[in-house]
């Protein structure tokens, strides 16, 4: 194999090689998205004090029937 025709083949490798990283990051950035870590953390944050905010009122209204 003579040192252009090498040349080409480790070009077109790079290529491919390029392209399949960028194919991976699109693939993976989709699935996730791209939030950080942070942004994850504070929407977990809030979903939790919704959850405990709906316990609360449940267990106030069962309350209140109790006492009814």
């Amino acid at each position: 194999m003579s040192t252009r025709a090498q040349r080409v083949q480790l070009a077109g490798s790079l290529l491919v090689a390029v392209a399949i990283v960028a194919v991976a990051i699109a693939v993976v950035t989709a699935k996730f998205g791209s939030t950080s870590a942070a942004e994850r953390e504070v929407e977990e944050e809030r979903m939790e004090l919704l959850e405990e905010r709906l316990d609360e009122r449940r267990e106030l209204r069962e309350e209140r029937r109790e006492r009814d």
